[in-house]
């Protein structure tokens, strides 16, 4: 069935997709735009190549709490992709006055907050400064919680944009065919998701009752994998055996402290998936349900296939 849909964040890296994954399952989809977009060019271009596709487009801001009310009142499902990544920008508690419009306009059957990335409820012995992402998270969480907003959130583990094509390697993002650097033993396993596959994968549970009120874990079986293993399938594609180096954890953690805040936030989020398994050391539990056991029809992207687009 199809439902209202408003994206929140539509024009950014994984909201574009949203908005694709959205029209193409056959939602009505509508995406808030803001007034103040100035002269980004590329924004509105984007914003009417959506419209072409079908879309609607909707004027909100975050300063305007009415809009954001009127916004609301038109759609069942509101999903939220604002950036939450410091190297970009970082704007997660401005969620609240989204949840703050939600609770006012009183028609939301489901709220989905800008996650999409560890479960931070997972991450309370998190380091500084990279805990900040999952602290804001989680004020997020607890504002749509006592508001009595129904949810879903999602954790879609790593982006294999980021990930994969730099091999893991932070500030890499796309693979040598020379050398590279293992962060630690290289055999802490992580999930990687293709940013449209987390797009897909996101559309499918706003109407499906199994998903309400619990976190949705992006686990695709065949990308389940080490950095090593990364490795292992770059270097099999290429047919050549990369020089390898390594960097430990007090070294890394040491060589994180000389950059600057935004940078700092990021290594952190290295560290705790790559030197700690931050994302496989749990099994999920009745509050949450995996992406694949629920729609074990959808054909993901493996790393092999991501990393074919490098050759």
């Amino acid at each position: 069935m199809a439902c209202k849909v408003l994206i929140v964040g539509g024009t950014g890296y994984l909201g574009k997709r949203l908005v694709k994954a959205s029209l193409a399952q056959g939602h009505i989809t509508y995406v808030l735009h803001r007034p103040e977009i100035g002269v980004d060019i590329e924004k509105v271009q984007m914003l009417l190549s959506f419209k072409e596709q079908g879309a609607c487009l909707v004027q909100g801001s975050f300063n305007d709490h009415q809009s954001l009310v009127d916004a609301v009142k038109l759609v069942d499902v509101v999903i939220c992709a604002i950036s939450g990544v410091h190297i970009r920008s970082h704007h997660i508690l401005l969620q609240l006055k989204l949840v703050e419009a939600i609770k006012e306009a009183g028609n939301v059957k489901r709220f989905l907050p800008s996650e999409f990335g560890t479960d931070p409820a997972r991450m309370a012995n998190a380091m500084e400064p990279g805990r900040v992402t999952f602290d804001d998270k989680m004020v997020v969480r607890k504002a749509i919680e006592d508001a009595g907003i129904p949810f879903t959130y999602v954790s879609a583990n790593c982006f294999a944009g980021y990930f994969v094509g730099g091999l893991c390697q932070p500030g890499r993002i796309t693979p040598s065919r020379e050398s590279v650097i293992l962060l630690g033993d290289g055999n802490q396993k992580a999930i990687y998701v293709d940013e449209d596959d987390i797009a897909m994968y996101t559309i499918k549970t706003i109407d499906d009752p199994r998903t309400l009120n619990k976190t949705f874990y992006l686990r695709p079986p065949a990308n389940i994998l080490s950095q090593r293993e990364v490795i292992g399938i770059w270097e099999k594609l290429i047919g050549k055996v990369l020089e390898k180096s390594t960097i430990s954890k007090e070294e890394f953690l040491i060589a994180m402290k000389s950059q600057d805040y935004a940078e700092q936030v990021g290594l952190t989020h290295y560290y705790h998936v790559c030197y700690e398994g931050c994302l496989t050391n749990f099994n999920i539990g009745d509050e949450g349900e995996e992406a694949s056991k629920l729609y074990p029809e959808i054909k993901y992207t493996t790393v092999e296939e991501y990393l074919k687009r490098y050759l």
